[in-house]
């Protein structure tokens, strides 16, 4: 595995912050500390072909992390709940500001067995609706952010949080 150089860990910490404003998030203010998170994000999209969070377990197959790939499906909930998403990287108003420390989160997401089960349940929902054979196209919502579109196919990136296409699920 090659040595990130500095200037691409600064560049993508600075496109983060950009994304996170423009989108109403914040980053940690501890910049060292979230340096360290950018710079592990990077050797995570070496190691596997896209930025699994640093603080979680990647399974190297893409399929089995989409829920943690950064941003991760569970940021929004530990932001809210707890000023700072799993690792820290992005945190609330408040958090960012001082006004709340950052404090350890418990771990959220389930385990592989109950994530395969939601998945399954997840898609026999799906064929069940009795909503498509009323609508002319399909809802697809963004996992991360709860974007919602009616497409023929997902947008191969969400205008709100600029995640993948396969961030996307089938709502409707």
């Amino acid at each position: 595995m090659s040595e990130i150089p500095g200037t691409k860990i600064e560049e993508l910490h600075e496109k983060l912050r950009k994304e996170a404003g423009n989108s109403g998030y914040y980053l940690n203010p501890d910049k060292e500390f979230t340096l360290d998170l950018v710079k592990s994000l990077l050797i995570n999209e070496e190691r596997f072909g896209y930025p699994a969070c640093p603080c979680r377990l990647a399974s190297g197959k893409r399929e089995e992390d989409l829920d943690i790939i950064c941003p991760c499906d569970y940021r929004d909930r530990d932001v809210t709940g707890y000023g700072a998403c799993y690792c820290a990287l992005y945190v609330s108003k408040q958090t960012s500001k001082g006004e709340i420390p950052v404090k350890a989160i418990p771990e959220s997401r389930p385990g592989k067995q109950e994530r395969l089960k939601m998945a399954q349940e997840q898609n026999k929902q799906t064929k069940e609706t009795p909503f498509p054979s009323k609508l002319p196209l399909p809802v697809y919502r963004c996992k991360v952010c709860g974007y919602l579109c009616a497409r023929p196919e997902p947008p191969d990136i969400c205008p709100i949080c600029k995640v993948t296409k396969d961030r996307f699920e089938r709502f409707i």
